[in-house]
């Protein structure tokens, strides 16, 4: 019997993860959410660019909770409404709805998502018998999940490195990638992505779930961050880098022992490939252990439908989209990638 799944939203991430419910051989697709009056009424398939499915989008979230299902692949926008998407995910969860998603990142790892949350949501679960899975790309199996399994293969573990290289400039997001990230922007404190602590929210659940794979006990977690400026005006998919405003960005979220820096998330993000020649150079996502034996790898990420943007885009989708049958499946609530049986895609 397949397992009926509600879609909740379709943008960069839900457009893709319609059509894959609907592919899925152990999935059928049994209601959308949209938040965008334009798209209610329309039907799914055709929303996310594909044939008809037979399911119309809808606003009407009472339906929806109504409907026979028995998970919700919840997708929607969490950069300016955290608290939103728990108050959501606490409601479908007690609803008894198994939930995956990739929304509010630092879910990755619930215990490290802000005071009282992890409670909230394993309450709903245990009240609605039901799971919650957070994951994507990055956040996600870029770094967290690469890393985990590497790991396995390690006698002694020094120092954890996961890097993001990526170009961002095909990515046709504006309101991300200049009001949340700051590109175009003048000063690091017009950056929401930069502002003090915002970084350590977002990554920082990706060091604690690493180091809670392997034992390790944090005293800290740290940001740092630099920026380039452009040095002429250029275009990008979302629209204009004014010359003088920040064109590339390189983070770093660092976890402490004993004043060592033992785990850290790197990223570097530029808009044009010959910028910071400094910086890491790259395509995708490294993984770099020192320890016994070293450990390094590299990850790229391609689409013949697309660009690594789109490639990216839709491997956040897939990572929890193939999770599912494995959550409907577990024990009542908040599951991280150690509490899941290796899972993959079904090709049957």
């Amino acid at each position: 019997m397949s397992i009926r799944v509600i879609q909740w939203a379709t943008g960069t991430v839900g457009i893709h993860a319609v059509p894959a419910i609907v592919r899925h051989p152990k999935l059928e697709l049994a209601g959308l959410w949209v938040h965008a009056d334009a798209k209610a009424g329309q039907d799914a398939g055709e929303l996310c660019g594909g044939p008809a499915v037979g399911v119309t989008a809808t606003q009407d979230a009472d339906a929806l909770l109504e409907l026979d299902a028995q998970a919700v692949c919840y997708t929607a926008n969490s950069d300016l409404r955290p608290d939103g998407v728990v108050d959501d995910l606490v409601r479908l969860l007690e609803s008894g709805l198994n939930v995956v998603s990739t929304s509010f990142v630092p879910l990755l790892f619930p215990k490290a998502a802000g005071e009282g949350v992890y409670d909230r949501l394993q309450a709903a679960c245990l009240a609605g018998n039901s799971s919650l899975y957070t994951s994507g790309i990055d956040p996600g199996f870029g770094n967290a999940g690469i890393t985990i399994h590497a790991l396995a293969l390690s006698k002694d573990v020094r120092t954890v490195r996961m890097m993001e290289i990526v170009n961002y400039a095909t990515w046709d997001n504006p309101f991300t990638m200049f009001e949340i990230m700051g590109f175009g922007k003048e000063r690091t404190d017009q950056s929401l992505l930069l502002s003090p602590g915002s970084t350590a929210l977002a990554w920082g659940p990706v060091i604690e779930l690493v180091a809670a794979a392997i034992g390790l006990e944090l005293d800290e977690v740290t940001e740092r961050h630099e920026v380039i400026r452009a040095d002429e005006d250029f275009e990008i998919a979302s629209g204009t880098v004014g010359a003088g405003t920040i064109s590339g960005m390189r983070f770093e979220i660092v976890g402490v022992v004993d004043g060592e820096e033992r785990i850290v998330v790197e990223h570097v993000t530029r808009l044009r490939d010959e910028d910071a020649p400094e910086w890491p150079q790259g395509h995708g996502y490294r993984i770099d252990v020192a320890g016994e034996p070293n450990i390094h790898l590299e990850l790229e990420l391609t689409s013949d439908l697309g660009d690594h943007n789109h490639a990216g885009c839709l491997a956040t989708a897939m990572h929890v989209v193939n999770a599912i049958p494995a959550v409907v499946a577990a024990p009542p609530g908040v599951l991280t990638m150690l509490d899941l049986p290796v899972y993959s895609a079904d090709a049957s």
